[in-house]
């Protein structure tokens, strides 16, 4: 019978011409993690422990599919954001600690407790779930065009006890009927070009759904354009518009922004010093 040792010794030595030393490590640690809620230490303590032979079928079916090349988070079907655990399958992207630095971001200048939000694309539901367990007694309401995201974001917010409204609505064609009633909207809208395809990893390129990466080449900030025109109509005077960004487009998404009649519009770089965020300020004159 194969003990943890074995167990993660064949982890490693399968995953490391796929992902590398590193990695192959954590992913051995995630895996026992996810099967059996073991620690790095226990990885240590309990490495003579013998499998059930259930256990030896789940990790070699795992394996197999991570020499695929698919992300561990959709073999696992969970992964987490904002220390908070969230479902993900093929319908939504797999949250990036780029999101979090987003929201990071967004708590640190939204004062008000009872702040209206709206999150525009929002997948996995990982921004607003996130927003709203920072902000208990904030309005939180979230819109996508896939029914499927919005069935899984929907399950995530029951998981973490956040109640969340979402909504299925197309941003590049829907009209406001109503008065400005929101402090923030936020999206991570689809950025990627066709021109970028390329030089993307095939674990993304291959799994995550092309609905929520791509635009075309000939307009890089469609959904930019729709979104910040929409906002002008959404926002309170003085309500605040977060955008997370292709780092290639930081100046141009800017400007779009000041034509579009913003202000206070702030660029910044990620941790990888890369531009990724921009906010801008609707000073409240509706167009």
């Amino acid at each position: 019978m194969q003990t943890v040792k074995d167990a993660i010794h064949s982890i490693i030595t399968n995953l490391v011409p796929v992902v590398g030393q590193n990695e192959a490590r954590h992913f051995a640690w995630l895996i026992f993690d996810y099967l059996k809620r073991y620690s790095r230490t226990d990885l240590i303590l309990k490495e003579q422990e013998r499998l059930e032979q259930s256990d030896i079928e789940f990790i070699e079916k795992t394996v197999a599919r991570l020499k695929l090349g698919e992300p561990l988070q959709y073999v696992l079907g969970q992964t987490e954001f904002m220390g908070l655990p969230f479902k993900v399958d093929h319908r939504v992207l797999i949250p990036r600690p780029e999101t979090e630095e987003l929201v990071e971001w967004i708590l640190s200048e939204t004062k008000s407790e009872t702040a209206h939000i709206l999150d525009i694309g929002t997948g996995s539901g990982c921004i607003p779930i996130a927003l709203k367990k920072k902000l208990p007694n904030a309005y939180v309401e979230a819109w996508d065009i896939s029914a499927d995201a919005l069935s899984l974001a929907g399950n995530n917010a029951l998981l973490n006890k956040t109640p969340v409204v979402f909504k299925q609505n197309d941003v590049l064609n829907t009209t406001v009927d109503q008065s400005p009633c929101f402090d923030v909207v936020v999206s991570n809208p689809p950025y990627v070009t066709e021109t970028e395809k390329c030089e993307m990893a095939p674990n993304v390129l291959d799994y995550e759904p092309h609905l929520a990466l791509f635009v075309p080449n000939h307009a890089p900030l469609i959904f930019y354009a729709a979104i910040a025109r929409l906002s002008k109509q959404l926002l309170k005077p003085g309500g605040k518009l977060y955008f997370e960004i292709n780092q290639a487009f930081g100046v141009q998404t800017s400007d779009l922004l000041r034509v579009e009649g913003y202000s206070e519009i702030s660029l910044r770089t990620d941790l990888s010093g890369r531009d990724r965020m921009v906010r801008a300020t609707w000073p409240g004159v509706l167009q």
